[in-house]
């Protein structure tokens, strides 16, 4: 599971996932990408799912690329406690992913296998997605 090695803060505010992307709006590496077209938190646990799904599909030949990565830590308060006495501890990590962000790209295969990669990877997600070509740039 993707999650980072260190942080400043064992536990954040939490980041809105509205508006639109500001980078990662276009295909940089790869041929073909997986684009997000509305905001929500990406567990690291989806990550991990989709880029299985989409390293079966590739073989050896397909490279793949994973723009997203998830920083943020959400806490959860155990169960049957009280309120108050501090933040809960860090439950799981998510990528905040807004409108228009490209999360996965990959290229050296043909576009019939590509596009299957990428909606069976789209699929494990929880977020609304488009496939999208290199050149292609998000929302205006």
């Amino acid at each position: 599971m993707l999650e980072p090695k260190r942080t400043k803060y064992r536990r954040p505010h939490k980041v809105s996932y509205e508006g639109k992307a500001k980078g990662n709006k276009y295909v940089a590496f790869g041929e073909f990408g997986l684009m997000a077209t509305n905001g929500a938190w990406i567990s690291n646990r989806q990550i991990e799912s989709a880029r299985i799904a989409i390293s079966k599909a590739l073989g050896k030949t397909g490279k793949m690329w994973i723009r997203i990565f998830p920083h943020l830590s959400l806490t959860k308060k155990p169960l049957e406690v009280r309120m108050g006495s501090g933040k809960g501890s860090p439950e799981k990590w998510v990528a905040v992913v807004k409108a228009g962000t490209v999360m996965f790209e990959v290229a050296n295969i043909p576009e019939e296998v590509a596009r299957t990669a990428l909606k069976n990877a789209g699929n494990k997600l929880s977020v609304n997605w488009k496939i999208v070509k290199k050149g292609e740039i998000a929302h205006d």
